[in-house]
């Protein structure tokens, strides 16, 4: 054990406070932001798996691959751009993890170290904002369940209702339930939701596994699902829709990336949260992709036409009774993802911008507020727009900040921080009046280089068809991967004379 006025390093790597209250009255910090203690840090391999497979196993995970297959990709293309988008993305997602581990902080005070102890506020509420929309977007089709099964209660008076904004009144209800479900269980905090994921995350498999096996009884089997032909082949028509599909497919977990830490932050050692999150994404992406894909596909067996939501489809069953497990299911399911991976991490993001104000029950409560006016239910009206539009532009701005963050802790830090100094304006995170322009710039770059040239399809989104920038466009289609190379890069050479002067 090696120990140092300020913080104390163990035999296993992880690193705490020598005294625990040292940033207690810091204007900078707060109990939830402050280091975790050793004895809290008591997450296992099986909570981290746990913790994967109860946010991989939801709907907006299942409408991913069922998008695919309605822009005309077969079961293997939409599998194979699945697996490859989720190994490709757990790269980044265990770079940025080591730092929670290792000195038990949460993901915007690890920014602290880079972009400045006020700095930091930048890459935080950008993820936090994103945060919020994936918050409402999952918000929705909760309430669409609950929606469906009150409708199997109380019959056409309640689904045939009268339209308020485009929707049945009783849609709007149900999704202000649902809001105030969720709400209730981030006030009891993170150690409730990880007692909540423990057991919800299997009975939300069991109910996928259930669906996709009533739809192949009723397509006759795999074979006349496997055996459907890809309308996009395997030539040029294949590959224009695969690049943005796979950037897509990356993004979709590219909030995770950048702030894991948040959980990693409990972890009883390294070892514990890599095999923890090695056996958790991939595996039960993969197995979620695999199970959408087929009763995606067998929909069109089935019922003529691709049916890509599944709360739709659950509702095409007569038994009244599967209908409600299902939902029921469905609704566990939304409520295991969303608190974990859109409440989390916006709640320590927005206490880090207003630590005295802000605790991580009250910034939950504003994420909430957020997800709503964010009007969620037209995200996800059309897959063009949930993958291409939403999935990939935000994609390209959250790659630039994990490129700074790997440039800096892993190859200019080689992951040595000062811990005090991150709640300190006099330490060595403060830079110039709390701000590192340098992490500033990457980000800016990287993310211009990256979503400059967002383009849509006529009629089919937001963004001219020429691209915002023109020629930027052609960088869009790879937009993860260009803002996280442009920030990685840009940081390193702007950091590195600093460095080189220091030394």
């Amino acid at each position: 054990m090696a120990t140092t006025t300020e913080q104390t390093t163990h035999p296993d790597g992880r690193v705490e406070l020598t005294d625990p209250d040292a940033v207690a009255n810091s204007p900078y910090g707060n109990a939830e932001l402050a280091p975790t203690r050793l004895p809290e840090r008591n997450w296992t391999t099986y909570n981290y798996a746990a913790l994967w497979m109860g946010m991989a196993h939801n709907i907006p995970s299942y409408l991913l691959a069922a998008g695919l297959v309605t822009l005309g990709m077969n079961w293997l293309q939409a599998f194979l751009t699945i697996t490859l988008g989720n190994l490709i993305v757990l790269v980044p997602l265990l770079l940025n993890s080591h730092a929670g581990t290792k000195y038990g902080i949460p993901f915007p005070v690890f920014a602290r170290a880079f972009y400045g102890v006020r700095g930091a506020n930048f890459p935080a509420l950008l993820r936090a904002f994103v945060a919020c929309g994936w918050f409402g977007i999952q918000t929705w089709i909760g309430g669409q369940a609950i929606y469906v099964i009150a409708g199997e209660l109380f019959g056409k008076g309640w689904t045939d209702a009268s339209a308020v904004g485009g929707h049945p009144w009783t849609m709007w209800l149900s999704f202000g339930l649902f809001w105030l479900l969720q709400m209730a269980l981030i006030w009891r905090g993170i150690e409730g939701l990880r007692r909540f994921e423990n057991w919800a995350a299997p009975l939300v498999t069991v109910a996928f596994l259930a669906l996709m096996i009533a739809i192949l009884v009723k397509a006759g089997g795999f074979g006349p699902i496997l055996s459907q032909p890809s309308k996009l082949g395997w030539g040029s028509d294949f590959w224009t829709i695969f690049a943005p599909s796979l950037m897509g497919m990356i993004a979709f977990w590219a909030t995770l990336s950048l702030n894991m830490p948040d959980f990693t932050r409990f972890g009883k050692g390294q070892r514990q949260q890599v095999i923890g999150q090695i056996i958790g994404l991939p595996t039960t992406m993969s197995f979620i992709a695999l199970v959408s894909i087929i009763t995606t596909s067998g929909t069109v067996i089935v019922y003529g036409s691709a049916i890509w939501d599944p709360v739709e489809l659950t509702r095409r069953f007569e038994n009244p009774v599967v209908v409600t497990i299902g939902l029921i299911m469905a609704i566990l399911a939304t409520m295991s993802c969303n608190v974990a991976a859109n409440v989390v991490s916006p709640s320590y993001d927005f206490a880090n911008a207003l630590p005295r104000w802000l605790t991580f029950r009250t910034a939950g409560l504003l994420t909430g507020v957020i997800g709503v006016v964010i009007q969620p239910w037209r995200l996800i009206s059309d897959p063009s727009i949930y993958i291409f539009v939403w999935l990939s532009f935000y994609g390209g701005l959250l790659a630039s900040v994990a490129g700074v963050l790997i440039a800096g802790y892993w190859f200019l830090d080689r992951t040595a921080l000062v811990l005090p100094d991150l709640y300190k304006s006099s330490g060595r995170y403060w830079y110039s009046a709390g701000w590192n322009w340098r992490a500033v710039v990457a980000t800016i770059f990287g993310s211009l280089l990256a979503v400059g040239g967002a383009y849509s399809n006529p009629g089919a989104g937001p963004f001219p068809a020429d691209g915002l920038i023109p020629f930027l466009k052609p960088l869009y289609d790879y937009s993860w991967i260009v803002g996280l190379v442009a920030g990685f890069v840009t940081y390193l050479l702007l950091s590195k004379p600093v460095r080189l002067g220091r030394g």
